[in-house]
């Protein structure tokens, strides 16, 4: 039997938007177009958008050829060995999942492997095979903190890729002027021209590129325009003077503390604190000595604060924000503002000569050692002091976790920050020995991949102890996750002992054991398949 459809025209072009909004509403509420309320209604609904569809895929009409593109640019960089290419695309193709009950399982996580590889192969000098192009650039998009690693190695190709498909935009983006590289030296009139009428996140791209590489000349450029850019622009604008910050920059930030934005006047009061011989450091650190001493009185001799009554205008010029947070004592909120602000080195004068671990070691009287503390570790953070650093952070066997500065795990972090790389490991390597695991997930964080011998070391043994004491072991999953993409892969022939489902202890969770020899399972397949990766990308290099 032929069914007449309850329409009485077919849809006309441009009536697919239309016909999803009715869709969406429901045919109760709305009909479709030339078609009667009723039961019928929805029955219209669906034949119109098979008609529609048919004629959306096959109903284009002939047209003009578009213009060719032009020719995608040759990549001269060597081109990926063959297991290397091939391991690419698996990476690119894995899809995340998990064992029942929630559970990862022993398969290693591909998708978190990806960052590692490229910047493996990034470092090797490789390209990118044109045919991973369309996937590497996906990836990219939907993981920002792949983008710089992934347009690194998809190299010229995907900028011109990235033209023919506005999903891959970000590429553009990314790139001053959408080019392969920044504008050479010789290229002046380039450089100001993008910088006068490019989009706003090529300005960024553009002015953070040239910083690298010629600070002064970005920060001309910067100056130039300075006082036709929005309030909202110049502070990010201004930000990127971090990069390759010195004396040169003083005059300019001097002047920007006039700014008529406030958010504006407190970044170049935060950089401006970051030269210790600026002008505004001398006068934060004028008022933060007015406001500590120390009394010889007492025994043992300790240091004393007294906050500052006011915020007055030139404070506030200088960067200080006036209004304390709720909850905030407005004189303690404006003390440590001063006291972060303040060079460091001037307190070994204030303080009789004595070193960052003497001053540390003080009593502070009043209660008032915290916030004098915590004002150091934003110092010692801003001003990349590595001496103080370690005062405040102390020895890592200390009883106290938290050492005699330090104020929470994110201070540590961050003061762990201004230490090399070997000398990071193995602070952590010791609080680990010493604390465990539990407050070691964001210290861990801040060391350098692979992870040295002895960090290794430590965070293995600790699993081993967490697994044989029958601890919880899905509380050790985040470290688990850092040591598959951290521990060096050589590490993987010592965890072979740790495979077998061990005894549970009466008082274990239910279940731990299987999850430990899983979680190491995977640990050691993941450690091998990084090893592979490695070889993969040395054949015929």
């Amino acid at each position: 039997m032929t069914r007449t459809p309850a329409f009485t025209d077919a849809p006309a072009p441009g009536d697919w938007e239309e016909l999803v909004t009715v869709a969406l509403l429901g045919t109760e509420r709305r009909t479709p177009p030339g078609c009667e309320p009723g039961p019928g209604a929805a029955t219209a609904l669906l034949d119109m958008a098979a008609a529609e569809t048919v004629r959306r895929r096959a109903g284009l009409r002939p047209a003009h050829a578009a213009r060719r593109p032009e020719p995608a640019p040759e990549d001269p960089r060597p081109p990926l060995p063959g297991a290397a290419a091939r391991r690419l695309m698996m990476l690119l193709t894995d899809r995340p999942g998990a064992a029942g009950g929630g559970r990862r399982g022993s398969a290693p996580d591909l998708v978190e492997l990806l960052p590692q590889w490229l910047a493996a192969a990034n470092a090797r000098g490789f390209a990118a095979p044109p045919e991973a192009l369309p996937a590497l650039l996906d990836a990219a998009r939907g993981r920002t903190d792949l983008r710089p690693a992934a347009l690194t190695f998809a190299g010229p190709r995907a900028l011109w890729l990235a033209r023919l498909n506005p999903d891959w935009r970000f590429a553009l983006r990314a790139t001053p002027g959408g080019g392969p590289a920044l504008p050479g030296p010789g290229a002046g009139e380039r450089v100001r021209k993008l910088w006068e009428e490019g989009l706003f996140a090529e300005r960024v791209a553009l002015l953070t590129s040239l910083r690298a590489r010629d600070p002064d000349a970005a920060r001309e450029l910067l100056v130039s325009t300075w006082a036709t850019e929005r309030a909202e622009d110049r502070l990010m604008l201004l930000d990127s003077l971090r990069t390759g910050l010195g004396p040169a920059d003083e005059p300019f930030l001097e002047r920007t503390l006039a700014d008529r934005s406030r958010n504006v006047r407190a970044t170049a009061a935060e950089l401006l604190s970051a030269l210790p011989d600026s002008a505004l450091a001398a006068r934060m650190a004028a008022r933060t000595m007015t406001c500590v001493s120390l009394d010889r009185a007492l025994d043992p001799p300790a240091i004393t604060v007294e906050a500052p009554h006011e915020c007055d205008a030139d404070m506030e010029r200088d960067g200080v924000v006036a209004a304390p947070p709720a909850g905030r004592g407005a004189r303690s909120w404006w003390f440590g503002q001063l006291a972060e602000a303040a060079p460091l080195g001037t307190w070994s004068a204030r303080f009789g000569g004595r070193t960052p671990e003497q001053i540390v070691a003080l009593p502070v009287a009043d209660d008032w050692q915290g916030e004098l503390h915590a004002a150091w570790c934003r110092a010692a953070v801003r001003q990349r002091d590595a001496a103080w650093a370690r005062a405040l952070l102390g020895v890592p066997t200390a009883p106290e976790a938290g050492g005699p500065g330090a104020v929470s795990l994110a201070e540590r972090a961050k003061l762990l920050g201004t230490l090399d790389a070997g000398e990071r490991a193995e602070w952590v390597a010791g609080f680990i020995a010493t604390h465990g695991l539990s407050e070691a997930f964001q210290l861990l964080g801040m060391c350098g991949v692979p992870w040295a011998p002895p960090l290794g070391r430590a965070v293995v043994d600790a699993l081993n102890i967490a697994r044989d004491a029958g601890s919880y072991p899905w509380s050790f999953s985040g470290v688990m996750g850092l040591a598959e993409r951290c521990l060096d892969p050589s590490e993987a022939a010592r965890l072979d002992g740790l495979l077998a489902i061990p005894e549970e202890p009466e008082d274990a969770s239910p279940g731990a054991a299987g999850y430990w020899a899983e979680a190491f399972q995977r640990l050691v397949t993941t450690l091998r398949l990084r090893a592979a990766m490695a070889e993969e990308l040395e054949a015929d290099h």
